[in-house]
This record gives C-alpha cells, structure tokens and sequence, in this order.
C-alpha cells in the first residue's frame, strides 16, 4: 500500500454527480461527494502499514474507511463531507512525526488519527499539541498519553496498559499461579506493559522472570530455552504483530503448552488467527470482541454490515478506526466546530452512542484525562468453534473506570490552552 494516498477524488464526485450512487459502503476505497465550493473534512491518519504491526495497522485503517464512507451517505460532518488522508509510519518515530507535519502544514487537516506503534503515538502528540490539531490516539497503548504526558488535544480509544493488566492479572492468577515469565517488546509499550503486570503480580505475592526483545524479533528459541528453565505457571506474550505470531509459532514447536500456561494483555484476532491450532490458547484481553449476546443493541447488524461491506469480521482495530473517526462526528456535533481546543472541551466526558460503542453500558470519554471508557472482555482464546472468526469466548466484562482506577492515579494533570 503507498503512503500519503487519498479517498476520494474529483473524478469520482462528478461521477457521482452524474448520478451514480453510493450503494453498499465502499470500503476499500470510499466515495467522496462535496458540495460545489465546500472544502471537505479533512482526516490525517498515521500508522505503521509497513512492518511487524502492519496487519493491525491496517484493520484500523479499514475502520476509519468504513465509517467515513457510512458518515459521507447521511451526509458528512457539519454538513461536509469527509476525506481520509492515510499515512505510513513504517513503524518507525522519524516518520511518523515526518508524516505528522506534512497532514497538518501542507494537507491542512482538521484532526489526526495515530498510531499502532505507542512510542510514534507519544511522538505525534508532541506535533499535534505544539500546532492545536486535535488527536485520537486509536491504538498506542503506553500509559504517559493519558496520564503523566496528557495534553488537552490528545483523546485516546485504546486502553492504558495498566487497565489491561488490571482485567487479566486476576484471571491468570487463578487459572494457572503466581510464577510468571514475561516476553515483552522493548520499547514505550512494553516498559508500561510489563510495569503493570508486575505492579498487580507483587501484591498477589507472585515472582516473576524474562526477557524484553526488540518489537520485530522473529527469533524467539534463546528466551523459550530460558523460559523452560524457569518453569513458570504461566507464559505472558506482550510481543505484538508479526512477532508475537512468530513467538506463538515458536512456543508450539517447543511443545511448551504441555509444560506451562499462556496467556497475557492482547492477543488480537489478526493475530490468533495467523498461527496453528495448538497456539490459539491462554487468557486474554480483547478490547472490542464482535461476538456479543443479541441482547446488545446494534453490534449483530453493525457485523453483519461490516462483513459485507469489507469482505472480514471487524477486529477491535477495526472498532478503533470505526470509533476514531465517529468520535470526531459526535464531538463537532456538540462543539458546532472543528476547531481543535473547542472540539476537544467538546469532547471531555462524551458519551459514545449505543451505534458506536458497540457494547453494553456507558462508553464515555473521562474528562480528567480524555481516556475512553469502555468494557474489557476477559476470556479464553481457542480454536474455531463454528465460524472461522469464533476464536474467543468472553469469560466477563470489566468496566473500564474499574480498571483504569482514578484520573489522580494516572499522573494526568490537563491543562487547557488560554
């Protein structure tokens, strides 16, 4: 995929003017119609669609083009229609500020969606704050973006790597023990990651060992001998991307899973369904999961929809995206503007409609430190049961404010431009 593509183009709108119509959700590659002399919304995204994480990368950019093109048929934002400018950070933080620049001075965009990659996420807040662009973060996890590092402009959908820990800590501890071996990506994700989890071991009275790995090994036999050796209750797999599907191919082949569980903060269905039957196991976090009882409103039509419009079943990436770019429908609805410090006030404490949340409950924005508040499915990963993409039962449901804890225990103090 090249970087800096567009969605949208004047040959499709006089096309479209000529009265072709929209139809099904174009979703690889939306239609854009514009009001004769109307500037359309313009949308930057960052993400890694090169590299280790690129198969997340992508679904979340999937998402986002899924609902720019259901917002552009009920027509638009503010009463302009949207346009989904899409960037490669090729996973690497030089880049992805780079690209960061280009959507705000050269393609004036009016918010920014970015990245997979926590530390290139951190890195784009530093440009989005300094220039007043308003900013989703949609996928970087480290806890610093909402919390010791908060910036007015920032929102976050994703959630922290302390409420991941938080949610799955409990489960671990009591389906396999207290000794535990990390496998954890060295870099802003991990560091966060491995410092919750060993946060909530310790005051359960657990012990711990591992290695942190640079985030595109793919060779993992040096730390699994090492794991082997220490004999834990539980392997935690915090490598992300092509590398925690290498490592999950790794452990199988040691026949490991014989010998300890596995389980850990997410194991994504991009992810679980790249690797053999005997590695999709163990406990995990799924941040958004599709298969949800019919009682919750609007998730079994959305799917469906979704499926036929994209071709797969809509990961939590996908909802990323989807929710992104919803956010910002919502948050200029009640702002009447797109001006980043009015939207993003706008923003403080939003509630996400029932259509977008896609879950039972409030989801909300907390306004003390601009973290989504949604529920945390805990479960089991397995092989299919039925359906290709029936790969996790959810065991329950965390709310996030239990998670996440208070906005004081963040470190998060906002401060708002004058």
């Amino acid at each position: 995929m090249k970087s800096g593509y567009r969605i949208g183009s004047v040959a499709r709108r006089n096309i479209l003017k000529a009265g072709a119509a929209i139809g099904a959700l174009q979703v690889a590659s939306p239609f854009i119609i514009q009001a004769r002399g109307e500037q359309a919304v313009k949308l930057g995204m960052v993400d890694p669609l090169t590299g280790t994480l690129s198969a997340l990368a992508q679904s979340e950019v999937e998402g986002a083009k899924y609902a720019v093109a259901e917002i552009n048929k009920k027509g638009g934002i503010l009463g302009r229609q949207v346009e989904l400018l899409v960037e490669d950070s090729a996973n690497d933080v030089g880049t992805g500020v780079q690209k960061t620049r280009k959507l705000i001075d050269r393609d004036k965009v009016d918010a920014i969606f970015g990245d997979v990659n926590s530390g290139i996420a951190y890195a784009m807040s530093q440009v989005t704050s300094e220039k007043k662009v308003f900013h989703i973060v949609r996928g970087g996890h480290t806890d610093p973006i909402t919390g010791t590092d908060c910036k007015w402009n920032v929102f976050r959908i994703c959630n922290t790597t302390s409420m991941d820990a938080a949610a799955i800590t409990p489960e671990l501890v009591k389906k396999f023990g207290k000794k535990w071996f990390f496998i954890t990506p060295d870099y802003a994700y991990g560091h966060t990651l491995q410092e919750a989890f060993v946060k909530n071991l310790k005051k359960a009275g657990g012990e711990f060992e591992g290695d942190m790995l640079p985030i595109n090994t793919s060779d993992f036999s040096a730390t699994l001998i090492k794991a082997k050796a220490y004999k834990p209750n539980v392997l935690l797999n915090n490598m992300g991307g092509l590398a925690q599907i290498n490592c999950m191919k790794q452990f199988t082949q040691f026949g490991m899973g014989k010998d300890m569980g596995l389980g850990g903060a997410l194991y994504e269905l991009e992810s679980v369904k790249s690797v053999p039957a005997d590695a999709q196991a163990g406990w995990w976090v799924m941040e958004w999961w599709w298969n949800q009882p019919a009682s919750v409103p609007h998730v079994g039509d959305f799917v469906a929809a979704y499926r036929k419009a994209v071709g797969k079943t809509p990961s939590a990436r996908s909802w990323f995206g989807y929710v992104a770019v919803h956010s910002v429908r919502v948050g200029a609805e009640k702002a009447k503007t797109l001006e980043g410090p009015k939207l993003a006030k706008a923003m403080e404490g939003l509630e996400l409609p029932p259509d977008v949340a896609l879950q039972p409950g409030k989801t909300f924005y907390r306004a003390g430190d601009h973290e989504l508040m949604p529920n945390i499915f805990v479960g089991e990963v397995h092989p299919p049961q039925g359906n290709p993409d029936n790969i996790f039962t959810t065991s329950s449901l965390v709310p996030g404010e239990q998670a996440a804890g208070s906005v004081a225990d963040t470190g998060c103090k906002m401060s708002h431009p004058a």
